[in-house]
């Protein structure tokens, strides 16, 4: 890789340099804004004064990410890899709406998704307790995630059977007009949300809506006691805020002096 492109990529992907940190730290108070100036281009009072002023902030927002993302892409030895990484989707999507505009009037209110690039001020301010907690999180889910889609298989299992059981009982009058409508009923109850567009008004449709209630108070916990269980068995070690040339992975152990996903050189 020639001397300009490490250079680069040093100051665009780590955060260990004053210059590193600087742009990354611009970046973020870059996108903040850029955020806060969609969101008010859609409060109407706003953007009938100041429509000129946010159209020309989000085109300069829009240049400068695009140029950003360009970058990244030129420093990284392996660009595609880094374009079908998160950040490197995100980084996509964040500029795609506002050139996607010029053909589709309206896509450039979906620049909001830039606001999840914020997630890089992890890395940026290096709150090393963060990613490793982080990741210890993401090891702990990743580990159960057996457990976890059988659980979410019972869900609907028995989100299909009261929803079929409630469709045949109450019926189109109650409003369960169908066993999809009804399933509908069965989510919003056993997640404690109740909108209350649909109810039973039978006595056995409230007994069964009470049953459903009561096993979505139960079955609430679960999820947080299956994780809870993996995040006791370890502790994840510290990582840096080391990115790979190569294949532009991250969360490498504080100490490490190759990359653990590709073995290339850090």
């Amino acid at each position: 890789m020639a001397p300009w492109r490490e250079r680069l990529h040093e100051i665009i992907f780590e955060a260990d340099t004053p210059a590193g940190k600087a742009f990354d730290v611009a970046l973020l108070v870059a996108i903040l804004l850029s955020v806060i100036s969609v969101s008010l281009e859609t409060v109407e009072s706003i953007d009938v004064r100041y429509h000129g002023l946010l159209l020309t902030a989000e085109w300069i927002f829009t240049g400068l990410f695009t140029v950003e993302y360009v970058l990244r892409l030129l420093c990284t030895r392996r660009p595609h890899r880094y374009a079908l990484s998160f950040f490197g989707v995100i980084d996509l999507l964040a500029v795609l709406p506002t050139w996607l505009s010029l053909f589709m009037p309206g896509a450039h209110h979906l620049m909001v998704i830039r606001a999840l690039r914020l997630l890089r001020v992890f890395r940026i301010f290096k709150l090393g307790r963060y990613l490793t907690e982080a990741s210890a999180l993401r090891q702990a889910i990743w580990a159960s995630r057996r457990k976890i889609i059988v659980f979410v298989t019972c869900i609907a299992i028995i989100v299909v059977i009261m929803g079929s059981a409630m469709h045949l009982i109450e019926g189109h009058d109650a409003g369960f007009t169908s066993i999809p409508q009804s399933m509908y009923w069965a989510i919003v109850t056993m997640t404690t949300v109740g909108y209350g567009d649909v109810a039973p008004v039978t006595p056995l449709g409230k007994l069964i809506a009470s049953i459903v209630m009561i096993l979505g108070y139960t079955f609430i916990i679960v999820p947080t006691g299956i994780i809870t269980a993996e995040l006791t068995r370890g502790h994840a070690r510290p990582v840096s805020t080391q990115v790979c040339r190569e294949c532009s992975r991250e969360g490498h152990d504080v100490d490490a002096k190759c990359c653990k996903f590709c073995g290339a050189e850090l």
